[in-house]
């Protein structure tokens, strides 16, 4: 059976030293994309292949410094624009001026990858009100208020196309995290929502649910650095921690011509690790107190 031949992860947030087209260089050729939290972690390897393909892109978060080390470092690497700006995504005036002045700084904006979010471990009868409220309202409200200003400003008029960054979490019930898998699952529904209701718009809306994805600051987190990282790879169908650049290619197939009749759909990139995954509140706080 034939296997994708894997790019060499680089470290941390930097850009890779090669990478491995699956689809044309020019695909996004003249396109402008707003990646949200794309500074940093999944939705910096994003911002990296979707300039790779051609793709003009704003990245936003509420660390001004991060995004302009991050667009230093993109632009470098790939010769194309990034726009760093600073914005909070819980706060919608400032969505909204963001919105406009990616617009106004390229004259378009073509997607919306929504990738901003906050996770950690915690047992339901630990997680305090605030701690659940501040998650919904990085993801969920954060999501709801990007898209929206997204479509007002740009998208009613001339179309587009929006990735929400999900997860698995709410499929079958996740020991601690009632909060992330809560807030995934509603943007989950928000996605089904909005594609039905703005298709007529020429507006497509998908998710894209990664698995545990390796080099990642959520995933050191949830474990992945933990004496038990091994178990946890075993448990995973295809035996191993995914790669950003994986994800990063996912996205690009559901922003590209090749999906354009897909919509309000969820694609799940996590070798099968929902499937199989252990979900034992025993085994997840042996991984809590290992990767504090």
């Amino acid at each position: 059976m034939a296997t994708r031949n894997l790019n060499i992860e680089a470290n941390g947030d930097d850009c890779l030293e090669d990478y491995n087209y699956v689809f044309k260089p020019d695909l996004l050729k003249d396109k402008v994309a707003f990646i949200t939290g794309g500074g940093s972690g999944i939705g910096f390897r994003i911002t990296e292949i979707f300039m790779r393909h051609g793709c003009k892109t704003a990245i936003a978060s509420r660390k001004i410094e991060r995004v302009k080390e991050a667009a230093d470092k993109l632009t470098a690497a790939t010769g194309v624009e990034c726009f760093p700006l600073q914005m909070d995504v819980r706060n919608p005036a400032e969505v909204d001026q963001t919105v406009k002045n990616i617009v106004s700084h390229f004259g378009k904006l073509d997607i919306l990858v929504n990738n901003a979010a906050g996770n950690f471990l915690c047992p339901a009868e630990s997680l305090s009100a605030n701690a659940f409220k501040t998650v919904m309202e990085i993801d969920t409200n954060g999501t709801f208020n990007v898209t929206k200003s997204v479509f007002d400003n740009y998208f009613k008029e001339n179309g587009g196309s929006v990735v929400n960054i999900t997860a698995t979490l709410g499929y079958k019930g996740t020991v601690m995290q009632t909060h992330a898998g809560c807030a995934k699952a509603a943007i989950d529904t928000m996605t089904k929502h909005l594609a039905a209701e703005w298709g007529q718009y020429g507006v497509r809306i998908n998710g894209i649910a990664p698995g545990p994805i390796g080099g990642t600051v959520g995933m050191a987190k949830l474990g992945g650095k933990s004496d038990k990282a091994e178990m946890m790879k075993k448990s995973i169908p295809l035996q191993r921690w995914g790669q950003k650049t994986e994800i990063a290619d996912s996205v690009l197939y559901l922003v590209s011509p090749a999906a354009s009749y897909v919509t309000g759909t969820v694609l799940v990139a996590d070798g099968g690790s929902w499937l199989t995954s252990f979900n034992d509140p025993t085994m997840m706080h042996m991984l809590m107190k290992s990767s504090m």
